[in-house]
């Protein structure tokens, strides 16, 4: 059943809908639509879900659609508006992310000495199953003893020499903060001393829960609210260097990374819905309650990073975070390296979210 938090309206109701190029966020659409005759998706809680959107998924894959036009006919045939509602919020919230791209050496040097570790044979998965009393619900990971499965290490313990020795060091980067961010993207692209282009991207984390170090620097005043961005962030850890490490240690959390394949340099890194992110078109959604490859227009008008007259597009979820919770809370993906980096950086913006809801599931077939 549909949640009612999703509010059925006309296309009229979409400020920009027709002047939007729809082709893009069709060819993003098509890649989920491919990749699920190999695994399907799980369906969400608000009621859009994977079979209702499956018809829609093959029809992508045999029709032909080359132009602005013919995308837009595409979603208006087999898709209606519906308003979030963004329940209990005054509206919806976007902010963004990138592919950051970075130097990197293969071998530690004196210049290169931050790595990128690939995941530990002694962290597990845990979950009901296998949690032992307790131990807190939110932990996903643990580290496996003897004894039974315990808190992993932290950041600071392992950024101290917990897991050396043990070769899991993918690359080295020269900056900790390089490589902090990079821990929050949860992906990179790396430009390799040779001039070969190599990919991390996300395999496991230590389980800790996530600390924005923004709120801390917010919360002390050293940022103002209106200032606050990745770019502010960036400049306050470069210009308090003695206390930059510290800061950063105040985010346990610490991710392990596995290598992928660069396919295709114009696209992003493969994300939580098994297809590669594509700059400006897909979108980071709470998984619990939106289905993967559903599209979504996010109407932003205060939003001029992407060089718009404001932000009106179709966007198509194909990645979650943690800090992505609720109906109309997205993460707009900015495209790979410095300049998505300028975009994503001072995005945290209020938005409208329309899900485009499969009209099989509201009655209104055209």
């Amino acid at each position: 059943m549909l949640s009612p938090l999703l509010q059925p309206v006309d296309f009229d109701n979409c400020p920009g809908w027709e002047a939007d190029s729809q082709f893009e966020a069709f060819i993003a659409f098509k890649r989920s639509a491919n990749h699920v005759l190999q695994k399907p998706y799980k369906s969400g809680s608000l009621g859009i879900s994977f079979e209702a959107l499956e018809p829609i998924f093959a029809d992508s894959r045999e029709t032909i659609v080359e132009t602005d036009a013919q995308a837009r006919a595409f979603f208006t045939k087999w898709f209606q508006p519906a308003f979030i509602n963004p329940d209990l919020m005054p509206s919806g919230f976007v902010t963004g992310f990138y592919e950051p791209e970075v130097v990197a050496s293969p071998v530690r040097t004196q210049e290169f000495t931050i790595p990128f570790l690939r995941r530990p044979s002694d962290l597990i998965d845990i979950d009901d199953k296998n949690r032992p009393a307790g131990f807190d619900p939110y932990f996903a990971f643990a580290r496996q003893t003897p004894e039974g499965p315990v808190e992993y290490f932290d950041r600071q313990m392992i950024e101290s020499g917990a897991l050396d020795g043990q070769g899991l060091e993918i690359a080295f980067v020269k900056s900790p903060v390089d490589a902090f961010f990079i821990h929050v993207q949860g992906a990179a692209r790396l430009k390799m001393l040779d001039g070969s282009l190599r990919r991390i991207t996300y395999a496991a984390k230590t389980g800790h829960r996530f600390t924005g170090i923004g709120k801390i620097l917010l919360d002390r005043g050293e940022i103002a609210p209106e200032n606050i961005s990745m770019q502010s962030i960036r400049k306050w850890l470069s210009d308090n260097q003695e206390e930059a490490q510290a800061l950063l240690w105040n985010n346990r959390s610490y991710i392990f990374f596995r290598e992928a394949a660069v396919d295709e340099t114009s696209l992003g890194p493969i994300a939580a819905a098994k297809v590669p992110l594509t700059g400006g078109r897909s979108m980071a959604v709470d998984r619990l309650l939106h289905t993967f490859g559903t599209p979504f227009y996010i109407h932003a008008p205060d939003l001029m990073a992407f060089g718009d007259n404001g932000f009106s597009r179709l966007m198509i979820a194909q990645d979650t975070g943690s800090a992505i919770v609720g109906p109309a809370r997205g993460d707009l993906f900015a495209g790979s390296g410095v300049e998505a980096g300028e975009i994503a950086g001072v995005i945290r913006h209020n938005a409208d979210f329309y899900a485009l809801v499969p009209r099989s599931l509201l009655g209104t077939a055209e």
